[in-house]
């Protein structure tokens, strides 16, 4: 009877180990969930990059990290994604740091006429900009990359050819570049790109400042008739994939690394697709019957001197700021000189 006694004690104690093992282990697979926010609709090609880093980063952390995904005004508006990753609302977030005028003075100098050529050019310039600056602006989060779309085009339902035609034209800006609207004689009127479609079609904009993706992106070459190729005022829109900081930090080193590799990988994949949606928005445009003008070189010259003042204007009140602006411009003309050696 003891014997049996001692046999059943063992078996619980036995029991009992085997148990608390499995919880262990169960606690220490637990899958940490994540939420990302995305200003793009799940259509464009920038959703679709986006639902593919989450995969990267489940499939190469073993299943450690499952990320919710949410695609444009799901969860938040694109204005509203830098505060909802600040205060929680979700994890992660991808939008344009001109949605919040004011918060970014840095960054602000990359939506300056500078004449930029490509995605992959302006995409390069951005990420060595932010790693060579650390501008003290985006401390508050975590940033996971950054990346540009391709050079900038005026859109417009009417035919623009000199700047004189520019006089009194209701133009979408998005914060940083109604300066530039202002400069060549238009009308600035502040909205997301996701309000930009029925703004045309509805006649509460005339016009708008975008990279010739938007017109299949976000179908906007149905609402508008020319576009307009300025190549001596091209500027591009910076823009982030970010994380909630507090987020960040309680991620198990492992994951974090591994994170930081696919980012690494994604700067170069979302440069080239942005200029391969450059590419379909052109011909999705000419395919709708509209126009595409570009300007020749004394027109150009002409739109280049009337927004001069908005970089020497943005410099001056960087530098009232305590902030480098002139430093920020030369580092972006000559990073952009050096890729047309």
């Amino acid at each position: 009877m003891g014997i049996k006694r001692g046999f059943l004690q063992l078996f619980l104690i036995f029991s009992i180990c085997l148990l608390w093992g499995c919880s262990s282990d169960t606690k220490t697979a637990e899958v940490i969930e994540l939420s990302y926010t995305n200003q793009f609709p799940p259509t464009h090609i920038q959703s679709k990059l986006a639902e593919a880093w989450c995969s990267e980063v489940e499939k190469r952390t073993g299943g450690k990290v499952k990320i919710t995904y949410y695609p444009v005004q799901t969860l938040l508006e694109p204005d509203k994604i830098y505060y909802g990753v600040l205060n929680g609302i979700t994890d992660i977030g991808q939008s344009v740091f001109g949605y919040n005028r004011g918060v970014f003075p840095a960054m602000e100098s990359f939506s300056l006429p500078l004449g930029f050529a490509s995605a992959p050019e302006a995409t390069r310039v951005l990420n060595e900009f932010h790693r060579h600056f650390k501008p003290k602006e985006t401390s508050r989060i975590k940033i996971l990359y950054l990346h540009a779309h391709g050079p900038a085009m005026l859109h417009s339902k009417k035919k623009i050819e000199k700047l004189e035609d520019m006089l009194g034209v209701k133009v979408r800006s998005y914060g940083f570049n109604a300066a530039m609207v202002e400069a060549l004689g238009g009308i600035p009127v502040s909205m997301t790109q996701a309000e930009v479609y029925e703004a045309l079609s509805k006649g509460v904009v005339d016009a708008t400042f975008s990279p010739i993706e938007v017109l299949k992106g976000w179908k906007q070459a149905e609402v508008i008739d020319y576009s307009i190729e300025i190549e001596g005022v091209a500027y591009s829109t910076a823009m982030y994939v970010i994380m909630n900081r507090h987020k960040w930090e309680s991620l198990p080193q492992d994951v974090r690394d591994t994170i930081e590799e696919i980012n690494q990988e994604w700067i170069i994949k979302t440069g080239e697709a942005w200029d391969s949606s450059d590419e379909e928005g052109r011909e999705y445009s000419i395919a709708q019957n509209n126009q595409i003008i570009k300007l020749d070189k004394e027109e150009s010259d002409r739109w280049v001197k009337a927004v001069y003042p908005v970089i020497t204007d943005y410099v001056a009140n960087a530098n009232k700021r305590g902030l480098p602006g002139q430093d920020y411009v030369n580092f972006i003309q000559a990073s952009i000189k050096r890729d047309k050696k």
